[in-house]
C-alpha cells in the first residue's frame, strides 16, 4: 500500500474546534460516481491553470539565457560578473519576499493573489526589453524576484485545499512538469523568436522579453477568469458571482477532504512557539536543506548557461538554444520515473542517492570533455545528460524531508526553510561560471563536483541514518503486541507490521502526516 493511501485510524479523536476552525463532523452522502464526476471537473479546471502558471513563470525567469546568446549583454552593455550579479539579485528578491507573498496568499485567497502575480512579473518581464545600462538591469532582475516570490508554494498550498493526500501526490508532480516544460519550451521558442532580431530595429532579446511577457501577462486574465478562490468562495476573481461549481459539487470536494484529512479543517492562525523549537532543533531537516543547497547551487549555473556553452562547442549562436532543450525534454520523462519509484515503492533515499549521483557524473563529463579538441558531439553529450538528471533531486528531497516531520507545523516550517535553501543556492550559484573562467570553465565544473559530491555524501548518510531508524521501528513494533497479547494476536499484529516495515517510526504514529500538509 502506498504511503498516501492511509487515513487517520481514529479521526474523531481530536480536540473541539476553536472558533476559527471549522467543524469536523462529516460524512458520505454520495455516489462513487458523483465523487469521480467531480473530481475529473475539478481536474480539469485547477490543474492546467496552476501548471500554466508555473510554466510562465520558468518562461519568465529562464528567458534571461538564451537572452545572452543574442548579444544581450553587449547591447546592455555589462560584462559576464555582472550578468551573474543580476541574477543574485532575482534570488534575493525572492528570497526576501517569499514568506511575506504566502502570508498576503493566506489572507486574501489564491484566485486572486496568483492572479495578480502572473499579472506583476509578467509586467516586469516584458519592461527587460528596454533595459540599457547596468542599473536597469539589476533592477529589472530583482524586481522580478520579488513578484514571482512565493507562486510555487502558493501553487503547492492551493493544491493541499483541493485534494486528498492520495490524489496530491501526483498532482504535485504534474505541477512541477509545468517548471520542467517552461524550461524546455523557453529554449525551442528562443530559437524562433531570436530570428526576429532587425524588427522594426530592434534586437532579437527585446522581442524575447516582450512576447514572453506578454503571454504570462494574458495567461493572468485565463487564471483571472476561471481560477476559483476557495471551498468558501468557489468563483474566480473577474467572475465573482458565476458558480464554476455547482453546491453539491462544492459539498462533495470540500467533505471527502475532510473526511481525508480532518486536520485541515482545523486552521490555525499562526504557528506556536513549540512548532518552531521542535522545527529548528530537528537536524535531521537541516540536513535536507543542506542537500537541496548542495544540488540547486550548480543546476540553477548549468541552467542559466547551458545555451551559452553549447554555442562555445561551435554550434549557431540561436540553433544553440533548441539544441539546449534537448536535455530539458527528456529530464520530464527521467522524473516522472524517478518520482513513481520514489513514491509507489517508498524508495525516499534511494532515488535522492540516484539522482544526485546522475547529477555528480554529469559534472564530471563536462569537466573531462571540454579538455578534448574538436568533439563536440561527446561535450554536448555532457551538457544533456546534466540536464537531464540536474533538477529533479530536489523535489524528492522535499517529499524526503517532509516524512522526518511529526505534526503540519513542523512541515511548514520545513517547507520554508528547503524553498529558502533553494533559492539561497542560487545566489551562490550565480557566480560559479565566470569570465576570467572562460571557454572551458575548469574551475566552475571542478567547485560543481565538490559541491555536488558534498550533497551526495549528506543524502547517503541520511539513507543510512533512515534505515536504522526503520529498523528500529520494525524490532519497537514487533516486540510491544508479543508483551501484550495472545500468540495469536501477536502473529497479527506482526504481519501487520510487517506490511509497514518500509515506513519510518514516525509515519506508523502519525498516518496523517504526509506531504500535502507541508503547505498548509
Amino acid at each position: 500500500m502506498s504511503l498516501f493511501d492511509k487515513k487517520s485510524p481514529d479521526p474523531d479523536g481530536y480536540p473541539a474546534p476553536n472558533q476559527d476552525e471549522e467543524p469536523l463532523a462529516h460524512e458520505v452522502d454520495w455516489t462513487p460516481q458523483e465523487e469521480a464526476k467531480a473530481k475529473r471537473k475539478l481536474d480539469f479546471i485547477i490543474m492546467p491553470l496552476l501548471t500554466l502558471g508555473f510554466f510562465c513563470l520558468q518562461l519568465d525567469r529562464g528567458n534571461i539565457s538564451n537572452a545572452i546568446t543574442d548579444n544581450m549583454m553587449e547591447d546592455v552593455g555589462i560584462t559576464q560578473n555582472q550578468f551573474n550579479v543580476g541574477q543574485q539579485m532575482l534570488s534575493l528578491g525572492i528570497v526576501l519576499f517569499e514568506i511575506p507573498s504566502n502570508m498576503v496568499l493566506y489572507r486574501v485567497g489564491p484566485g486572486k493573489w496568483l492572479t495578480l502575480q502572473l499579472f506583476l512579473f509578467g509586467t516586469v518581464s516584458t519592461f527587460q526589453a528596454w533595459q540599457n545600462s547596468y542599473g536597469s538591469f539589476i533592477a529589472s532582475r530583482f524586481l522580478l524576484g520579488i513578484t514571482e516570490s512565493g507562486f510555487i508554494p502558493g501553487g503547492l498550498w492551493t493544491l493541499s485545499t483541493w485534494y486528498t493526500r492520495t490524489e496530491t501526490a501526483k498532482r504535485v508532480m504534474f505541477f512541477y512538469f509545468g517548471n520542467q516544460f517552461g524550461q524546455a519550451s523557453s529554449k525551442l521558442l528562443a530559437y524562433g523568436i531570436l530570428h526576429m532580431r532587425g524588427v522594426a530595429g530592434r534586437a532579437g532579446w527585446f522581442w524575447l522579453f516582450v512576447i514572453m511577457g506578454i503571454f504570462t501577462v494574458a495567461s493572468g486574465f485565463v487564471l483571472g477568469f476561471f481560477l476559483p478562490d476557495s471551498f468558501k468562495n468557489p468563483h474566480s476573481t473577474f467572475l465573482p458571482r458565476v458558480k464554476i461549481f455547482s453546491e453539491r459539487e462544492i459539498h462533495i470536494l470540500c467533505t471527502r477532504v475532510l473526511l481525508d484529512d480532518p486536520m485541515k479543517g482545523k486552521k490555525k492562525k499562526r504557528i506556536g512557539r513549540a512548532g518552531f523549537k521542535k522545527a529548528l532543533t530537528n537536524w535531521r531537516l537541516y540536513v535536507h536543506v543542506l542537500i537541496t543547497l548542495s544540488n540547486n547551487g550548480p543546476q540553477r549555473a548549468f541552467d542559466t548557461y547551458a545555451p551559452s556553452l553549447v554555442r562555445e562547442f561551435g554550434f549557431g549562436a540561436l540553433s544553440s538554444n533548441a539544441l539546449a532543450s534537448v536535455g530539458l525534454f527528456l529530464q520530464i520523462p527521467t522524473s516522472w520515473t524517478f518520482s513513481y519509484i520514489s513514491d509507489h515503492y517508498n524508495k525516499r533515499g534511494p532515488t535522492v542517492v540516484t539522482a544526485l549521483s546522475c547529477h555528480v557524473l554529469g559534472y564530471i563529463f563536462n569537466r573531462g570533455f571540454t579538455e578534448l579538441n574538436g568533439v563536440r558531439g561527446a561535450k554536448y553529450f555532457g551538457v544533456v545528460w546534466t540536464q537531464t538528471f540536474g533538477t529533479f533531486s530536489h523535489p524528492l528531497n522535499i517529499a524526503w524531508m517532509s516524512l522526518t516531520c511529526e505534526d503540519s507545523e513542523e512541515r511548514a516550517l520545513a517547507m520554508a526553510m528547503v524553498i529558502m535553501g533553494a533559492n539561497i543556492a542560487g545566489i551562490y550559484g550565480a557566480q560559479i561560471f565566470r569570465s576570467d573562467d572562460k571557454p572551458r570553465y575548469r574551475r566552475a565544473f571542478s567547485v560543481g563536483i565538490g559541491v555536488l559530491a558534498f550533497g551526495l555524501i549528506l543524502a547517503i548518510f541520511r539513507y543510512i541514518d533512515d534505515r536504522r531508524l526503520r529498523r528500529k521501528g520494525r524490532r519497537q513494533s514487533t516486540i510491544g503486541p508479543a508483551r501484550t497479547s495472545s500468540i495469536s494476536h501477536s502473529n497479527q499484529d506482526s504481519e501487520k507490521v510487517g506490511d509497514k516495515a518500509g515506513s519510518p517510526p514516525s509515519e506508523r504514529e502519525d498516518p496523517r502526516r504526509q506531504i500535502v500538509d507541508l503547505v498548509k
